[in-house]
């Protein structure tokens, strides 16, 4: 019963006197441990103990404040993982992932003339793009410098933009344009011009995580999704805004706005990403999610996100807040954009252990036919103000050729009450938070880092450990669902946190517009590691719509 609230006596017993620690950061002198306080920690966990077994538990308590003060005088920045790991695939259990068919392609073939328009231009797929520079229309060079100057001239408006890659991504497009002249061609993403949220260290250019702190930090490290997308002939143009730390669309370059409304946040932490892809300023971003930062942003700037499988994409080189929960994946205007770009950055690396070694390889000739489709039956019911429109995805999903089958999710367990996020984002945030780098951040309101991490000690380590086995329990309910569909549709918010939790991969895309104007979406749910069946369902939906086509004024309108 004492390790249950030992973190909460910890706040109890903190004294205002700072001691400077070995790694520049503070520690305190505290004051003895008394009966009165643990009495006080009991009231916040919900316990309670006799005067006589206080009595012993100050003597236990104090040998264990004693262990605590020599671990926090190790320092272990954000890159440190724990020695214990998620996998989003219970034990004893595969996944087949999936392959590309015999002379299938890498993409769908299209045919596409330049447009006429700079803005027409920087507003075509990654796939349209990719046809326009093999087949010479356009160079990378000529993409890049168009993009470069989309950011510069919207970033004001915008606030999307943590820093520009300019230099780098000139030389990256003039050494691409001389593999085209002489026949090389590395595939789909050959030339593109793309972004990365600010998660994500490149070598010569700052690593912000969009904290004050980190303004002019630079990394020499290169994130893996930046290697692999440098292998694949992307072009980084730019790093994209983010939330402090990985919270919210507030940042220290301001709050990024949303293309369509700019009276609004372009909402989550990959806000940078989200309104760099809607406002056309790049052709794909990539984003990162812990507990909704693609799919609230994907969703309110009108763009389609893929997120994929927990353990599908390293994320060395990433800040880290939640070791089970963090994901790295891409935006862009279509769901193929999303699965070309997965192809290149998917795959174990050797550096983050959790990256499963599970084939993935999208084949846009797979029939809708050759997938089972289910949908959240209750969630598709109930009256919401979007239901006209999810209803709609639903029907035009059926007349493609599926026979969506009803699914229920369980409701009988605690998911909103669940404790991961936070208990881990204050073990990984915990060096800043000694070296009192929370109290430079711009948020310092109940929604903020410092609020969420101070209060996230009070967390006993029972209740966080019984959190990860209410974990288990709804990974088995999930693994029952996918027995019998391969990939389920659901309003997007109904299943934003149970997902998250389960580590199964998400396409959100959009599916039409609000009262107000503001984009809103559906959500496509695959099995574990399916994110190729799961590509397959929603890129024959989004192909039989337009709302990907629809692109906010005044960034569609023609360049002057």
């Amino acid at each position: 019963m004492t390790a249950t609230f030992a973190d909460a006596l910890w706040n109890q017993i903190e004294a205002a006197t700072p001691v400077a620690t070995s790694h520049g950061g503070t520690a305190v002198a505290r004051a003895p441990i008394t009966r009165e306080m643990i009495a006080q920690a009991e009231a916040l966990v919900g316990l309670s103990s006799s005067d006589a077994q206080r009595a012993e538990m100050v003597k236990v308590l104090e040998n264990f404040r004693a262990a605590e003060e020599t671990l926090r005088l190790i320092s272990m920045p954000n890159s440190v993982q724990p020695a214990i790991q998620f996998s989003a695939l219970l034990p004893g259990r595969t996944a087949a992932g999936s392959s590309r068919k015999p002379g299938g392609r890498r993409h769908s073939e299209v045919t596409v003339s330049r447009p006429r328009s700079a803005a027409n231009l920087a507003f075509l797929s990654v796939v349209e793009l990719a046809h326009l520079i093999r087949t010479r229309q356009v160079t990378s060079t000529e993409l890049t410098r168009l993009y470069l100057q989309r950011l510069k001239r919207h970033d004001p408006t915008l606030h999307c933009v943590a820093t520009l890659t300019e230099a780098r991504a000139l030389r990256q497009a003039a050494a691409l344009d001389r593999e085209t002249a002489a026949g090389k061609y590395r595939g789909p993403l050959h030339g593109i011009p793309y972004g990365v949220k600010d998660i994500l260290a490149v070598p010569g250019y700052p690593t912000t995580w969009g904290a004050e702190v980190y303004r002019d930090r630079v990394l020499d490290t290169t994130a893996t999704v930046v290697q692999r997308l440098d292998a694949a002939g992307a072009v980084l143009v730019a790093k994209l805004s983010m939330g402090e730390l990985g919270l919210s669309d507030f940042w220290y370059g301001g709050t990024t706005r949303n293309p369509w409304q700019l009276s609004q946040g372009a909402s989550g932490s990959s806000s940078g990403s989200a309104a760099a892809v809607a406002a056309g300023l790049v052709a794909f971003s990539i984003a990162g999610e812990t507990m909704g930062s693609m799919v609230r942003p994907a969703t309110r700037n009108g763009v389609t996100a893929l997120r994929p499988t927990f353990g599908r994409v390293s994320r060395y080189g990433a800040l880290t807040v939640s070791w089970t929960l963090d994901k790295i994946g891409p935006m862009a205007r279509t769901v193929e954009d999303c699965a070309v770009v997965l192809e290149a950055i998917a795959g174990p690396d050797g550096r983050d252990p959790t990256v499963e070694r599970i084939p993935y390889a999208w084949n846009p000739d797979r029939p809708l036919s050759d997938v089972r489709v289910g949908y959240f039956k209750s969630a598709f019911d109930a009256p919401r103000e979007g239901k006209a429109r999810d209803d709609a995805v639903l029907r035009a999903v059926e007349r493609l050729g599926a026979r969506p089958i009803p699914i229920d999710l369980p409701t009988d367990l605690p998911v909103n009450s669940l404790l991961l996020i936070r208990v881990e984002a204050a073990a990984a945030l915990d060096e800043i938070a000694r070296m009192d780098g929370l109290s430079l951040l711009k948020d310092q309101s109940a929604d903020g880092w410092p609020a969420y991490i101070h209060s996230a000690r009070l967390v006993p380590a029972v209740d966080y450990l019984q959190a990860n086995r209410i974990r288990t329990l709804l990974m088995q309910r999930f693994e029952e669902i996918f027995r019998n569909v391969d990939v389920f549709l659901a309003p997007t918010y109904g299943v934003l946190p149970i997902t998250n939790i389960t580590g199964h991969p998400c396409v959100t895309a959009p599916n039409g517009f609000a009262m107000d104007g503001v984009p809103t979406s559906i959500s496509f749910i695959g099995r574990l590691f399916g994110e190729s069946e799961l590509c397959t369902v929603a890129n024959a939906w989004q192909r039989a719509t337009d709302f990907h086509e629809e692109h906010p004024e005044p960034f569609s309108q023609q360049e002057e």
